[in-house]
């Protein structure tokens, strides 16, 4: 079951998986990622895909052409989890 992330371990974000950002409007993880077109960014989307099926925890994303917007929030516990920071981490990892 997912933990709700305690106020040291929010504070400790930027340095746990850089790059991600807080949601101005909620509870939640955001990152931006470019990519050389559209193929490229799909191919993205669908290797973060296979990660999120096997943590079981799936992003809230879209894609235009070749940017992809991820947010990851725990529904479960209405808002930031542990779960969040593996899947931030393992998307990070997909890219290298």
């Amino acid at each position: 079951m997912a933990r709700r992330l305690t106020d040291a371990e929010r504070a400790n974000l930027g340095t746990t998986i850089p790059g991600w950002a807080p949601a101005l409007d909620r509870d939640a993880l955001r990152r931006e990622f470019k990519f050389a077109d559209f193929s490229e960014a799909w191919g993205f989307m669908t290797r973060v895909a296979l990660a999120a099926e096997k943590w079981d925890h799936h992003p809230d994303w879209s894609n235009v052409w070749n940017t992809v917007h991820i947010e990851l929030s725990t529904h479960d516990v209405g808002g930031l989890s542990d779960n969040d920071v593996r899947l931030a981490q393992a998307i990070d990892k997909i890219l290298g």
